[in-house]
């Protein structure tokens, strides 16, 4: 009889403890969730994006002659510095000389005959046409002589601008051709960072527009100034080739040298941002839970720019809305909530 009783007592124990806990559950299950808030506000954002370009000079010429010849003088000291009109490379030209010798000397005798003829013409003793073929020989002679000159000066290859010098590629006595590069010359008083931009930023660039660069090992940030943009978005990348000028000069901006451009694009001064983990996605769209007073409401709200935190909502929301930012998979249409804590946009 004992045994039975004490297997009863203990029956009776276990079914009032599961009464207990069921209503310890039903309580719980049954009371308010506790949700944190965000309170939605205007803020001025835009969007940060990288793109790689490059430091070229503001002025790079590869240095041909105009026509072939051999070289007699050789002026490219590699690295250094020239000036404008610096004569770089001679090429021989004596062939050339010689010719303007003999037209000078033509001409000199043309001009002699002519002063004789005119005083002839004076007193009748020549008629006006043979007067006028020895005026039209000085014509010519003088033409050919201008001529002649410009064929020497294409043998002179001259500095086209203020730079610095390139390697040298031909050697004294070498024969070349136009298609023969002696030297290069840049310009390195200022350089110039060339990159490309999505398309979808195209209207966002113009000139005047500043943007900040760091180039490929550098401790640095720099600015540059955009000056122009390509008349067109590439078909093949759909990019948009824009050309700035750098505002600075400093070692370890070398034209060649890689570059990340950061670019602040698509401002807008009353961008709505929320948390990132208050978007809930669903197949075709993405919702946001609206707190109006007592109640929610399950929103489809359209997104734009983010970062590693929040997300700009551009249709959906207005400001002054507070939404729920934890807990959203237990909630339902008419659960009932108890907001614990309510924060709001810091963009720092």
């Amino acid at each position: 009889m004992v045994k039975i009783f004490t297997l009863f007592l203990v029956a009776t124990l276990v079914v009032t403890a599961c009464k207990d806990k069921a209503n310890v559950v039903k309580l719980k299950s049954g009371g308010p969730l506790l949700v944190e808030g965000f309170v939605v506000e205007a803020h001025t954002e835009s969007e940060n994006i990288e793109v790689p370009g490059s430091l070229l000079p503001v002025e790079e010429t590869q240095i041909r002659p105009e026509v072939t010849g051999r070289v007699v003088q050789l002026n490219i000291q590699e690295g250094a510095l020239v000036k404008k009109g610096a004569l770089l490379v001679k090429l021989f030209d004596k062939d050339l000389q010689a010719q303007l010798r003999k037209l000078q000397v033509q001409l000199d005798i043309s001009k002699r005959t002519v002063e004789r003829q005119k005083d002839l013409l004076a007193i009748n003793g020549i008629s006006q046409q043979d007067f006028d073929l020895s005026a039209l020989a000085v014509d010519n002679l003088n033409a050919d002589i201008e001529t002649t000159k410009i064929s020497i000066s294409k043998t002179e290859v001259r500095a086209p601008y203020d730079g610095k010098l390139g390697l040298r590629n031909v050697s004294l006595g070498s024969y070349v051709s136009p298609t023969d590069v002696l030297t290069s010359v840049r310009q390195v008083d200022q350089l110039k960072l060339e990159f490309s931009v999505p398309e979808k930023y195209a209207k966002n660039i113009a000139p005047g527009y500043s943007v900040k660069f760091r180039v490929d090992g550098g401790d640095e940030d720099h600015r540059a100034t955009v000056v122009a943009t390509e008349g067109n978005v590439d078909q093949v990348t759909r990019t948009l080739k824009i050309k700035s000028i750098v505002n600075e000069s400093n070692a370890e901006l070398i034209p060649g040298i890689f570059a990340k451009v950061n670019l602040q694009l698509g401002r807008n001064k009353n961008a709505l941002m929320v948390p990132s983990q208050a978007v809930i996605p669903q197949a075709r769209s993405k919702q946001i839970i609206l707190l109006r007073k007592d109640s929610i409401r399950f929103l489809t709200v359209e997104t734009g720019i983010r970062d590693s935190v929040f997300v700009q909502i551009v249709k959906g929301l207005k400001a002054g809305d507070t939404i729920i930012t934890t807990g959203l998979m237990a909630i339902r249409p008419k659960s009932k909530l108890k907001i614990t804590k309510v924060s709001r946009y810091n963009s720092k």
